[in-house]
């Protein structure tokens, strides 16, 4: 019999952000790979079977892994300035969660479609993924790909130089967990 409900946290996995770069001048900017740090999703079951998702992660975890591209390497003090800037756009001290609420959970080839409710900035958005499941013996492991637009939730990339060179629009979303089975 399969436990009422699974909690999961970076402990067992990892969610990143990456961003692109846009604009004329989009050649000196960094594509960021942003980890959140603090991040839970509860996962409740019914009769053996996954039946809702909740995932709430803390925008204030924001930490910048690395940035790929650019005139140079991104140092420390731009990562800082980087993290400083995302939280600013999102507006972390009013908005400070982002959660993404499934109630509706499909088996589908390889996994499941999960289906609910994105709340970014403020905003709620109805959003749907594909979450691929493979059964490792003694665990599971989860892992989905999903795309957000800043323009979908009301945040403004942040740019320089006049928008010259700005954050892409689209950011890609990568989640991967592991957990042992009851």
């Amino acid at each position: 019999m399969a436990a009422s409900a699974w909690t999961l946290d970076p402990s067992h996995g990892e969610l990143l952000l990456t961003t692109g770069v846009t604009g004329p001048a989009a050649a000196m900017g960094h594509r960021l790979t942003i980890a959140m740090t603090a991040w839970q999703a509860t996962v409740n079951w019914s009769g053996g079977e996954p039946s809702a998702v909740e995932l709430t992660l803390d925008v204030d975890s924001l930490e910048v892994l690395r940035g790929d591209g650019g005139v140079k390497g991104l140092t420390g003090v731009e990562k800082g300035l980087a993290r400083s800037n995302a939280l600013k756009s999102l507006d972390a001290k009013r908005y400070p969660h982002i959660r993404f609420s499934a109630d509706e959970v499909t088996a589908v080839d390889g996994g499941y479609r999960l289906s609910g409710t994105l709340e970014i900035h403020g905003r709620s958005r109805p959003r749907s993924v594909d979450l691929r499941v493979e059964d490792l013996g003694e665990t599971w492991r989860m892992a989905c790909d999903a795309v957000v637009s800043h323009r979908d939730f009301g945040v403004k990339p942040y740019s320089l130089m006049m928008g010259a060179m700005k954050v892409a629009d689209e950011v890609a979303v990568s989640f991967h967990a592991e957990h042992a089975k009851d």
